[in-house]
């Protein structure tokens, strides 16, 4: 059993290098791809408690149905919200990672590294070729 969860949608370049740097820490996280199975309400509570953020931090605009459903309109409650995020699961933003270490929104994707609880093990480079570890293993800032 992996220590590391990813809510991860394979579209996306952001998620997909999120993934991509966890396993060269090693691990082969739990994979959930969330489009598929979405969290139910009470996990994404759950989930949404542990990373410390509102609904609304987590609710993605682009490609999702958020302005046609005006959700950027303060009358919508968090419960509302989390209702919407249940109809349309498209609207929750990733990649989110739970480790041991946390739980992130991970964008931009090297924001992972700060709750990994493995090292990186050699270079890595995001799919856009910007350089994101060292050949040792270092991030590059």
């Amino acid at each position: 059993m992996s220590d590391v969860t990813i809510y991860h949608n394979p579209k996306c370049g952001t998620s997909r290098n999120v993934l991509a740097l966890i396993r060269n820490s090693g691990v082969e996280p739990t994979v959930v791809e969330y489009l598929k199975t979405p969290p139910s309400r009470d996990e994404l509570q759950a989930l949404l408690g542990r990373m410390g953020a509102s609904v609304r931090e987590v609710l993605r605009q682009k490609g999702t149905p958020y302005d046609e459903l005006d959700l950027g309109h303060p009358k919508w409650s968090d419960e509302q919200l989390l209702d919407f995020i249940g109809q349309h699961p498209i609207l929750l933003n990733r990649p989110i990672v739970v480790t041991s270490l946390g739980a992130r929104l991970c964008r931009p994707s090297e924001t992972v590294l700060d709750i990994l609880p493995n090292p990186q093990r050699g270079a890595f480079s995001k799919e856009d070729g910007e350089p994101v570890v060292d050949a040792q293993g270092r991030r590059v800032r």
